[in-house]
């Protein structure tokens, strides 16, 4: 039967990978996993649905997004009232709460998980931005209480990860929602007018100052109010000198001083651990739905009209059975979005996973040549043995467009042989017990185009 017989056309929104692509992919994914390891994040899993009314819970747009899950066979009238609703988890948070409500008696607090899976958004994709795509988050979840250390821990986290990755230079940006919140009050705005104003301000890179500008007075600001809040978004500072800088704008409020005693905490712990790499940027407004104190974004240096790579914060209450409140801080990379950008200046050392090819003078070697290429994975050598005999010249082309730096010739006694390297033309006599590529050579790695 055959499968697919139409012309097939492209979804966009789901990137697909070609497997050059897929290993610059798997190395990008590697990287992230060994380095949250080392920092003593456990790896979680949850499932690809929750009910469309917990996903809802979120806020915001969430409605427009949700991708719902049902049977095409499923009949209206037989199915159980008692079943939800299902829709694809469009973040990782969602499941997260619930997976902690779920598990709390078998869990550890503070709690340090990573969790890097696919999520689907009904959005209309664009550069950077798709329907189906891998985020890979780290969240520290404590029971009643979150020590404020946490929230200097996770953005080093993340700058060790990029470190480790070909990225270039990076920033990550941080504000801490306290700071904009107490000083809108100390302007005298309602409690019911700081989100919308933070939604406002939130469009400044987008659309410019006078636009903001006159998009506050028409949600009835004065003019002396929007440039204040105008003010507060143009400053920023890679130190703790931001918090005078707010303080020279005249307006107080207890909520303000919390915010900038704060902020000035992240700021200086993070100047000792790694100089420079926290911006104190009090433009930036994210997750205004559950965001309640630092919040982070961050940007490769070159190509801030890209946006942020990687986002996160603090929330005082990600979960809660009605006796325990769990707050939690996390920050997640958007690693589909970042490959996005990467893909194009970066190759994988090979295409395949193969370090020899087993090279077949007549069928009759066959059996000895899988032996062989036994023995090698044995030892953790990746190999395969070539799809036919033919002449060693086709075989070796065949390897050389496969990306298999070696091939292996069987000898006579069909235990032994020689393993010549393609690239270079040296050819050695060699045990499949005994010989070892370079180091460079056992996994496949990325390098720049």
């Amino acid at each position: 039967m055959t499968l697919i017989q139409n012309k097939i056309m492209p979804m966009s929104g789901f990137p697909e990978w070609l497997p050059a692509e897929r290993a610059v992919e798997q190395h990008v994914l590697d990287v992230i996993r060994r380095t949250f390891e080392l920092h003593g994040f456990a790896n979680i899993e949850t499932r690809a649905v929750e009910p469309v009314e917990r996903l809802l819970g979120k806020g915001g747009d969430a409605d427009k997004e949700i991708y719902a899950v049902s049977r095409l066979a499923a009949e209206p009238e037989g199915r159980d009232a008692k079943e939800p609703d299902l829709g694809l988890h469009f973040d990782l948070t969602v499941p997260f709460a619930r997976y902690v409500l779920e598990n709390a008696g078998k869990l550890t607090f503070p709690f340090r998980r990573y969790q890097i899976q696919k999520v689907w958004r009904g959005e209309r994709p664009q550069d950077g931005r798709f329907r189906e795509f891998i985020q890979a988050d780290i969240d520290v979840v404590d029971a009643g209480e979150l020590p404020f250390h946490y929230e200097v821990e996770v953005p080093l986290v993340i700058a060790d990860v990029f470190r480790r990755l070909p990225i270039g230079e990076f920033r990550i940006q941080v504000n801490n929602r306290k700071i904009p919140e107490g000083f809108y009050l100390g302007l005298g705005l309602a409690p019911e007018q700081v989100v919308p104003v933070l939604r406002i301000v939130d469009k400044l890179d987008k659309v410019g100052a006078e636009v903001v500008a006159t998009m506050l007075t028409e949600a009835g600001l004065t003019a002396e109010q929007a440039a204040q809040c105008l003010a507060l978004a143009e400053i920023d500072a890679t130190d703790s000198s931001f918090a005078d800088r707010v303080r020279a704008l005249g307006v107080e409020h207890p909520t303000l001083t919390e915010g900038l005693e704060e902020l000035s905490a992240v700021m200086d712990a993070a100047a000792e651990h790694a100089p420079g790499l926290l911006v104190a940027d009090l433009k930036v407004a994210r997750g205004l739905d559950y965001y309640t104190g630092t919040v982070y974004e961050t940007q490769l240096v070159g190509h801030e009209s890209y946006g942020s790579i990687c986002s996160g914060g603090r929330y005082d209450a990600l979960a809660s059975d009605g006796r325990t409140t769990y707050p939690g801080v996390g920050i997640s990379i958007g690693v589909s979005r970042l490959l996005a950008k990467l893909m194009p200046s970066l190759d994988a050392t090979r295409a395949t996973p193969s370090v020899v090819l087993v090279a077949l003078a007549n069928d009759e070697q066959r059996p000895a040549a899988m032996r062989i290429a036994a023995a090698l994975r044995e030892r953790g050598i990746a190999c395969e043995v070539a799809p036919s005999a033919a002449k060693f010249g086709k075989q070796i082309r065949f390897a050389d467009r496969r990306g298999i730096p070696f091939v292996w010739f069987p000898g006579d006694d069909g235990a032994t042989g020689s393993v010549k390297d393609i690239r270079s033309g040296e050819q050695v006599e060699a045990d499949p017990t005994q010989w070892m590529p370079p180091a460079d050579d056992l996994t496949v790695g990325i390098r720049p185009r």
